[in-house]
């Protein structure tokens, strides 16, 4: 079986309007620490996301070092990785990792 190519990761910083404080310090400190892109901060729900969320963009060569930081600073907040294949059902239903509590998606935007 051929896996495929990982291009980048993404973590998204789930937050609500009482966060958001929280997750712009938490993106603009990985975005120090690793030099890595932090995307818009939606406010409402966006794509399959249910709630608030920030994209942070890691290569792969970063993720291990990056996840590892953020399990340890994640301030509270829920963060929902993936990896960024191609195949986005895929992506964001199997190739998966969640830092705090899962959510649910809405995968309904893939068919």
């Amino acid at each position: 079986m051929t896996e495929p190519a990982i291009r980048d990761f993404h973590a998204h910083i789930y937050f609500d309007a009482d966060d958001v404080g929280r997750a712009r310090a938490l993106g603009t400190a990985a975005a120090e620490r690793f030099g890595i892109p932090v995307g818009h901060y939606h406010l409402a729900p966006v794509g399959p996301h249910p709630r608030g969320s920030v994209q942070l963009t890691v290569p792969p060569a970063l993720f291990g070092d990056v996840a590892a930081w953020l399990a340890l600073n994640r301030a509270g907040l829920t963060i929902f990785a993936h990896a960024s294949t191609g195949d986005h059902r895929a992506d964001h239903s199997n190739h998966v990792i969640w830092f705090g509590p899962s959510e649910t998606l809405d995968l309904t935007i893939f068919d």
